[in-house]
């Protein structure tokens, strides 16, 4: 699956299950919620708390990937230069050992048979 399709699938699981259970949780304990003096339904309060965790976890989601998104470039980014460092110093030793690799490689190899017909 798609980060995004997960994604989706894991809010709406969110929002469903938080309803359910939320509605669930409300009734059995008969916790009845007041705001400005009047009775909100079961259904708009567990669904503000809903959007209001899921925002939350999207805003962390966010900022997770954002801090080791950045520290997998950086790590990426050290690894090149050293790279680069390492061939920058030892180029001549790789250039030596290629001339010595094509001057004593084994020149006698089998010759093709050709049919002369």
């Amino acid at each position: 699956m798609t980060f995004f399709k997960s994604l989706l699938l894991a809010i709406f699981a969110t929002l469903f299950l938080t309803y359910v259970l939320g509605v669930s949780f409300l009734e059995l304990l008969d916790v009845n919620i007041y705001m400005d003096g009047e009775l909100i339904e079961p259904l708009k309060a567990i669904g503000v708390s809903a959007v209001a965790t899921v925002i939350l976890v999207l805003i962390a989601l966010t900022i997770v990937l954002s801090v080791f998104g950045s520290l997998i470039f950086i790590c990426l980014l050290v690894a090149g230069a050293l790279a680069m460092v390492a061939i920058g110093v030892f180029w001549p030793v790789f250039l030596i050992a290629g001339v010595i690799w094509l001057l004593t490689r084994n020149k006698n190899r089998p010759q093709e048979h050709r049919y002369y017909g």
